[in-house]
C-alpha cells in the first residue's frame, strides 16, 4: 500500500515536472515564434529595400533584377518553412543567399556598347557622300528630316608610336564607311553606375528607379572621330557648329545625349561633335616627348587633336553642304576651357570665326583649374614614368591603355608648349594675338556645388563656423577673405553653404568668364554676349552643365528624365536653343522674341534664362574687383 501510494505520488511528481517542461517547451516556442515574426519580416523588409534600390544603381540587364526578387521570395518562403528547425539549417539558408545575391550583384554590371547615331530603330540609309579621303554613309533621324553620319575619322588613331605624337592626317578608305553608330569614346577612367547614379539621386534630391539596362559606352585610344548631324536638305552654305565636350579634360564623349545635334540641324545648322585625347594620353608632358616633336611640343595633344578636327571640318564640310566661312566652335566646361585656348592658339586663325563658352575659360592670369606651366606638367611626366617603372618613352609607350587609364597621377591641363600655345591664352589676347571672334559666354548659378560637396563630403558641408578658415586655405590671403565674405550673407549655416559656394564659383567659373570677355572688349571690335542660367528643376537645375539640354533642346531626349521638367523647361529650352541658333547664323542672338544686348564691363547687361528671360546685373560683380586685386596682389 505504501509502495503504490509512494509510486503514485512518484508519477504525479514525475508528471507535473514533464508538464512544467512541456509548458517551458510551449513558452519558449511562442517567444522565438513571437520573436521570428516581429524581427524577421523587419530585416526581410530592410534587406529587400537595400538590395531593389542596389540593383537599381547598378543599371544592369533586367533579368538579374528579377533573380534577385525571385531570390528573396525564396529566402522569406524557406525561413518560414524551416524556423522551427535546427539552428543550423537557419544559417545554411542565410549563407546560401549571401552567396548567390552575391554572384547576382556580380554578373549585374552593364555590358558595354558602340551607340547607336539614331534613337529609331532599322533606320534608313542616307545616300553615299564623297569626302576628300573616301566614302561615308549615314542614317536619318525618324521623321527624316535629319541625316546623321557618325563615326567618321579626322586622324589616326594615335596608338603604338603615335601615342603622345601630334595627330595625323588620316589614311583614306577604299569602302563606302558606315557611319551609323558612335565609334569608341576617348580613353579614360570607368566610373562604376553605383557611384554615377548616387551623385544623380543627390541633384535630383529625389530616387526615381529605373531597371533597364543602361549601357556602358565603349572607350578605346582609336577615338579620333567627328558626328555630324546636317539637315535632310539640298541647301548648301549652312552654317556650322563644332562642339567640344567637356568633363575636366579626363572624361566625357561627343555621343551624350544633351549636345546631341538632332535640333540645332532642325534650325538649319549642321553640328559636328569631335572626339580627343583625355588625361595621360591627350596632356602627358616630357622633356623626351618635347625633344622628338618636329614641332617641339609636348603637353596638349588633346587640344592639338581639337585644332586637327577643325582643319578637317574646314577641309569636309562643304561635302555636308556646310559653310567653312560660318563656323562657330562651342564647348562646356573643359571644353570651354579648350575653346578659349583655340581662340587663343595661333593654329587654330582662320578655322572658325564665332565661340561659344560655358562654364569654364583659361583666359586669365592664373586659371585656376585645366592649366598649369609646362614645368609643373614635366615633373607630373616624370612621376608617370616612376609610377611605371620606365626609363623612357619607348618603354611607357608599350604599357597597355588599360594600365595606363588608371594613373595615380592627374594630367587634366593645358599648358604653354611654344606651339599650340606659345604664351598663356591670356598674354596672347593682351598682345593682339587672338583671333578676333564674336563670343558668347556665361555660368550657372551653383557651378562650384559638384566639386565642393565631394570634396568636403567626410569634414562636413561649409557653414558659419567654419566657412573662413576654408576660404583661407583657398586663397592664402585673410584680407581678400575678408573682402570676400563682405559681399555674402552668413546669418545661418544654410547660407553660409550657399555664399562658400558663391565665392569658389565666382574663382572657378564666373570671374574666368569676366575675365575673358574684358580681354575682348578692351583689346578687340568683335561683340561680347554673356548669360547666367538658373533655372530650378527636378533634375541639375543650375549646377555645373545643367544648361545644357536646354541649349540643345534635348531634355526630353532621355526619357529617364521625363520626370524632372514641365511646360516652363520646355519652353525655356526653345527659347535657349534659339538664341543659340541665331548666334551660331549670325554672331548675334537676339531673335524675334529676344533681345539679348552685348556685354559691357558694369556687367549689368547679362542675360537671365532661369524662372523669367531677361537682361540682369551680374550678380558676381562686387566679386569679380576683389579677384581683380587677388591677381594682382599674385603676381607682385
Amino acid at each position: 500500500m505504501a509502495n503504490y501510494e509512494d509510486n503514485k505520488i512518484v508519477d504525479y511528481e514525475s508528471n507535473t515536472s514533464l508538464y512544467k517542461m512541456d509548458e517551458k517547451k510551449d513558452k519558449k516556442h511562442i517567444v522565438k515564434e513571437v520573436l521570428f515574426w516581429v524581427f524577421f519580416p523587419i530585416v526581410f523588409l530592410l534587406l529587400s529595400a537595400i538590395l531593389i534600390f542596389y540593383m537599381d544603381l547598378t543599371d544592369g540587364p533586367l533579368i538579374f533584377f528579377i533573380l534577385m526578387l525571385l531570390l528573396l521570395v525564396t529566402l522569406a518562403v524557406l525561413r518560414i518553412i524551416f524556423r522551427k528547425k535546427k539552428w543550423y539549417i537557419g544559417v545554411a539558408t542565410w549563407i546560401g543567399f549571401i552567396v548567390l545575391s552575391t554572384l547576382i550583384l556580380d554578373f549585374s554590371k552593364p555590358g558595354l556598347e558602340y551607340r547607336p547615331a539614331v534613337l529609331n530603330a532599322s533606320p534608313e540609309k542616307t545616300e553615299v557622300l564623297s569626302l576628300k579621303d573616301g566614302k561615308v554613309q549615314g542614317v536619318y533621324n525618324e521623321d527624316k528630316s535629319v541625316m546623321v553620319y557618325a563615326g567618321i575619322p579626322y586622324a589616326k588613331a594615335p596608338i603604338g608610336d603615335l601615342r603622345w605624337k601630334e595627330p595625323q592626317d588620316v589614311e583614306p578608305w577604299n569602302d563606302v564607311l558606315d557611319c551609323s553608330y558612335f565609334r569608341a569614346k576617348s580613353m579614360q577612367k570607368t566610373y562604376d553606375s553605383v557611384t554615377n547614379n548616387l551623385v544623380d539621386i543627390y541633384a535630383q534630391k529625389s530616387w526615381h528607379p529605373n531597371y533597364l539596362e543602361q549601357k556602358i559606352e565603349i572607350s578605346s585610344e582609336d577615338s579620333l572621330y567627328v558626328n555630324i548631324w546636317k539637315p535632310n536638305t539640298t541647301e548648301t552654305n549652312l552654317p556650322v557648329l563644332v562642339y567640344i565636350h567637356g568633363g575636366s579634360l579626363t572624361t566625357g564623349s561627343p555621343s551624350f545625349y544633351a549636345y546631341n545635334g538632332e535640333n540645332m540641324a532642325k534650325n538649319g545648322i549642321i553640328q559636328v561633335n569631335i572626339s580627343y585625347r583625355l588625361g595621360v594620353f591627350g596632356y602627358l608632358a616630357l622633356e623626351e616627348l618635347q625633344n622628338e616633336s618636329p614641332n617641339h611640343t609636348t603637353g596638349n595633344y588633346g587640344l592639338l587633336d581639337q585644332i586637327k578636327a577643325l582643319e578637317w571640318i574646314n577641309e569636309n564640310i562643304e561635302s555636308f553642304g556646310g559653310n567653312k566661312n560660318n563656323i562657330t566652335i562651342a564647348g562646356e566646361s573643359a571644353g570651354s576651357s579648350s575653346v578659349s585656348a583655340i581662340c587663343a592658339s595661333p593654329l587654330a586663325k582662320g578655322l572658325f570665326q564665332k565661340a561659344i563658352g560655358e562654364s569654364s575659360s583659361v583666359v586669365l592670369t592664373t586659371p585656376p583649374h585645366t592649366f598649369r606651366t609646362l614645368e609643373s606638367a614635366k615633373a607630373v611626366g616624370r612621376s608617370v614614368l616612376t609610377e611605371f617603372n620606365c626609363k623612357n618613352v619607348s618603354e611607357l609607350r608599350k604599357i597597355s591603355a588599360d594600365e595606363l587609364v588608371n594613373t595615380k597621377s592627374t594630367n587634366s591641363s593645358m599648358t604653354v608648349d611654344g606651339y599650340a600655345l606659345p604664351k598663356t591664352p591670356y598674354q596672347l589676347y593682351l598682345d593682339g594675338e587672338a583671333s578676333d571672334v564674336p563670343l558668347l559666354n556665361g555660368f550657372n548659378s551653383m557651378e562650384a556645388d559638384a566639386f565642393t560637396v565631394p570634396t568636403y563630403l567626410s569634414s562636413g558641408q561649409p557653414n558659419v563656423s567654419n566657412s573662413k578658415a576654408r576660404l583661407i586655405t583657398v586663397f592664402n590671403d585673410e584680407d581678400i577673405v575678408n573682402k570676400m565674405m563682405a559681399t555674402q550673407s552668413w546669418n545661418n549655416d544654410e547660407e553660409a553653404f550657399r555664399s562658400f559656394n558663391n565665392i569658389i564659383a565666382t574663382y572657378w567659373f564666373a570671374h574666368p568668364h569676366y575675365s575673358w570677355s574684358k580681354a575682348i572688349k578692351e583689346n578687340y571690335s568683335s561683340p561680347v554676349y554673356t548669360y547666367y542660367f538658373d533655372k530650378e528643376n527636378g533634375y541639375y537645375s543650375g549646377y555645373h552643365s545643367g544648361e545644357l539640354p536646354y541649349v540643345f533642346n534635348t531634355l526630353s531626349r532621355n526619357k529617364n528624365l521625363t520626370f524632372a521638367y514641365d511646360e516652363s523647361d520646355y519652353n525655356l529650352a526653345k527659347t535657349m536653343n534659339s538664341a543659340w541658333a541665331a548666334f551660331i547664323k549670325t554672331g548675334n542672338p537676339s531673335t524675334s522674341s529676344l533681345t539679348w544686348e552685348e556685354w559691357d564691363k558694369d556687367q549689368t547687361n547679362v542675360m537671365h534664362f532661369g524662372s523669367t528671360v531677361e537682361m540682369m546685373k551680374d550678380k558676381y560683380s562686387d566679386l569679380y574687383k576683389i579677384f581683380e586685386e587677388y591677381y594682382s596682389k599674385a603676381s607682385v
